[in-house]
């Protein structure tokens, strides 16, 4: 079986696939048919991008949570609304950029997702049987 190098440039490649809404492996096959819904394979090199339904969620998990952590430390150092608009405004600001991220995160979350699967290496994932 070869040896997958993890290199940075690899990693970082990887990841910018990701965000681009692109194929993890190759960067030309899109990610999304419409709005959030995936392609199951990359119309270009043929991977699957979910080997099992739901593998993606802890990374899905990962790249919500961590924006909302700034909200929540925003309140909780200080940031306090004395009015509904000031309430409403902190709103907005915490779920506009959620909202208009959420394709980018969730292709981020498809490439961590295919970086762990090719690091923990399962005999029976297409993507090792590729390699060998």
């Amino acid at each position: 079986m070869a040896a997958i190098r993890f290199g940075f440039h690899m990693i970082r490649r990887t990841l910018l696939n990701g965000l681009r809404k692109k194929c993890p492996r190759c960067g030309e096959g899109e990610l999304f048919r419409r709005l959030i819904s995936f392609h199951e394979r990359c119309s270009e090199c043929g991977l699957l991008y979910q080997r099992n339904y739901g593998d993606t969620w802890v990374f899905i998990v990962i790249t919500d949570r961590i924006p909302i952590l700034f909200g929540i430390a925003a309140l909780y150092f200080g940031m306090v609304s004395v009015s509904w608009g000031g309430t409403a405004a902190l709103f907005f600001a915490v779920a506009t950029p959620l909202l208009l991220t959420i394709r980018e995160r969730q292709g981020l979350a498809l490439s961590l997702d295919y970086l762990s699967r090719l690091y923990f290496r399962d005999p029976s994932d297409e993507i090792q049987a590729q390699r060998a």
